[in-house]
């Protein structure tokens, strides 16, 4: 018997908004998903760190934004010790093995997908649904990694059959473009983190506190 089909939606929230809820909706009710995870990022390598909200304050806003939704908000790679998306996936797929996951992002990070660290691997990984965002798509279409993925197409219904669950395969998604960014954010309200100021919040998946860089986490 198999375990939950659940997505996965990487990233630095900074700050997590009604775009991420949008999206990951979408995604949801089109692929079939049981429910899906917001990996918040403690340190994205091809991201600086300038302008980075403390951790703590980007999953308070993850948690504000998915809140009465099918989403858990988790920051489980700061437990899990990886670094990359990769070795992040190979160490879910060990610690969950009756769930069956899916990798989930938006179309600017397909653009450059070629750039990270195993990146075929993490395609034989789990499936990866591709969400359409403005400006990106003829990046993305054109990158190294939509050249080698073509040929994994999906559609979204093949995937929904989990008798035909398989890896490498790419299911693209598309639906009215969202706007909104958090780069938008920052910029009309630079001091977004001092509103998400409090105690360590709770892992949605680990049931542990999450503390900001430098401390420990608790059980």
């Amino acid at each position: 018997m198999t375990g939950p089909l659940t997505g996965l939606l990487g990233g630095s929230f900074n700050p997590a908004h009604k775009g991420h809820r949008r999206i990951t909706l979408f995604t949801q009710a089109a692929l079939g998903l049981d429910e899906v995870w917001w990996m918040v990022s403690p340190g994205n390598p091809l991201k600086p760190r300038k302008g980075m909200a403390p951790l703590s304050a980007r999953v308070r806003s993850a948690k504000a934004a998915s809140r009465n939704a099918p989403i858990k908000v988790t920051a489980i790679e700061r437990e899990l010790g990886t670094r990359y998306t990769v070795d992040t996936l190979r160490a879910l797929k060990r610690r969950f093995p009756p769930r069956r996951f899916v990798w989930l992002m938006g179309s600017d990070n397909l653009a450059q997908f070629h750039k990270w660290r195993n990146w075929r691997q993490i395609a034989r990984e789990m499936p990866i649904a591709v969400i359409a965002r403005p400006g990106y798509d003829d990046k993305a279409l054109a990158s190294p990694a939509m050249a080698w993925l073509r040929r994994y197409r999906l559609p979204a219904a093949g995937l929904r059959n989990r008798g035909e669950w398989s890896a490498p395969a790419l299911i693209e998604l598309r639906f009215d473009p969202d706007p909104r960014s958090a780069t938008q954010i920052r910029r009309a309200d630079p001091h977004w983190a001092d509103r998400f100021a409090g105690p360590a919040p709770r892992d949605e998946v680990t049931h542990s506190l999450i503390h900001d860089s430098g401390q420990g986490v608790d059980a």
